[in-house]
């Protein structure tokens, strides 16, 4: 491909700009999330569709001349999506460690900025202005929120710093590197890192929102926190994309002829927006519910299953998933099971819910139930379910229940 200038293909450095990128990372794993569970994608169509998306996306991208808001930030977002789903199936599939990834990750963005520096002699994001220059920024891109991904999970989950310790820790590096920036740093080395860090960022803010209160969160759910997200971005690039039709994009990034204040102003008024938004969507917390009686007998309480006498596990309280499970077995014995397919489905909702809080305090018994839970969904999800296999699958998974709590 020739190395025709183009205008430069990178919005200007704003804090709008940073805003929607981290809101962009936000909404991309939520956005996941929610096709995988609650739309019951589940994880390879989800990871599938993703990859031909984003593939999509950045054709058209590095195929305009000049930049398209809508079109660059929309490959951002998938960018996002892959990025996570790139880490996490080398950690929950391949078993790969966090210090791995994070390492390896490191090492492969430490190799493109060096050929792309050779090349190029320059990383700077305000020269993005030739077709060989767009790749490397976008091969880059990908590897930040690949190692962004990785690092802030070998933080959050590897070291047990959890979702909310983790949002305070990165917002603190981003600001510290701020203040580096107002000292002296180097433009584009603040730049560079503060993008990778940017990714944890918005993942533990994701978790904040949507994790139930039970788990610290504020229980928004992962569909609420990306239509919240989605909306906020969605004005803040219509924004965008207003001003550079209107003033251009200028050849080496300048920003386009709109006050710095003003952008300021959008940005906090985003950011007020989704603070807003979570105050008043979040629910209540809701009030202990009385154990549930057995069916038949006024009064007595319904005979309590081993597996969930013990309320505490290494990874919490594993009572309200043992509830689910016991009922998926049952109706798998009377061999109803379609209904034990759809009542899975709350096991699964529930587990993804908790991940944020209960990975941390020990991710290798997490990965083993985990683990047991995407046999017992594969079997009674296969093409046609059988009984045996998926009482096998699910007995299997009681046994994980009973050990956990038993280690506790």
């Amino acid at each position: 491909m020739s190395s025709t200038p183009l205008l430069n293909k990178v919005p200007a450095i704003t804090a709008t700009f940073w805003l929607i990128k981290i809101l962009s990372t936000t909404i991309g794993e939520t956005f996941a999330d929610y096709l995988a569970v609650q739309v019951g994608l589940g994880t390879a169509v989800t990871d599938g569709a993703m990859m031909t998306l984003l593939a999509i996306a950045l054709v058209a991208q590095l195929r305009a001349r000049r930049l398209v808001p809508w079109l660059y930030w929309l490959t951002v977002v998938l960018v996002s999506i892959v990025g996570t789903q790139i880490t996490d199936f080398f950690t929950d599939t391949l078993g790969v460690s966090l210090y791995v990834s994070t390492a390896v990750f490191t090492v492969i963005l430490a190799v493109v900025f060096t050929v792309w520096w050779r090349q190029e002699r320059t990383l700077a994001i305000t020269a993005i202005d030739t077709p060989r220059r767009e790749r490397y920024y976008w091969g880059a891109i990908l590897t930040t929120f690949a190692l962004g991904t990785a690092g802030g999970d070998l933080a959050t989950e590897a070291l047990s710093l959890g979702f909310r310790n983790g949002a305070f820790i990165f917002g603190g590096l981003i600001l510290g590197v701020w203040l580096g920036r107002r000292l002296g740093l180097n433009a584009v080395l603040a730049f560079w890192i503060a993008y990778v860090l940017t990714r944890p960022l918005g993942a533990s803010l994701g978790d904040l929102l949507t994790q139930a209160r039970d788990f610290g969160g504020l229980g928004l759910g992962a569909s609420l926190t990306s239509l919240v997200f989605l909306a906020v971005i969605v004005a803040l690039v219509a924004r965008e994309q207003v001003n550079a039709t209107r003033h251009g994009i200028r050849a080496k990034g300048e920003a386009p002829a709109v006050s710095p204040h003003r952008d300021y102003a959008w940005a906090a008024a985003g950011a007020v927006a989704v603070v807003a938004a979570a105050v008043v969507l979040a629910p209540s917390p809701t009030p202990a519910v009385a154990a549930p009686t057995a069916a038949g007998t006024a009064g007595k309480p319904a005979p309590v299953n081993p597996l969930e006498a013990d309320p505490t596990s290494p990874i919490g309280d594993l009572r309200p998933f043992a509830v689910i499970v016991d009922d998926v077995a049952a109706r798998t014995k009377k061999g109803d099971l379609s209904a034990a397919t759809a009542r899975i489905k709350d096991l699964e909702v529930a587990w993804d819910n908790g991940e944020a809080a209960m990975k941390p305090a020990s991710p290798d018994d997490w990965h083993a139930m985990d683990s047991a839970i995407d046999a017992a969904l594969t079997a009674l999800r296969a093409t046609p379910p059988t009984k045996a296999a998926s009482l096998s699958a699910l007995t299997s998974l009681q046994s994980t229940i009973g050990t956990l709590e038993k280690k506790q």
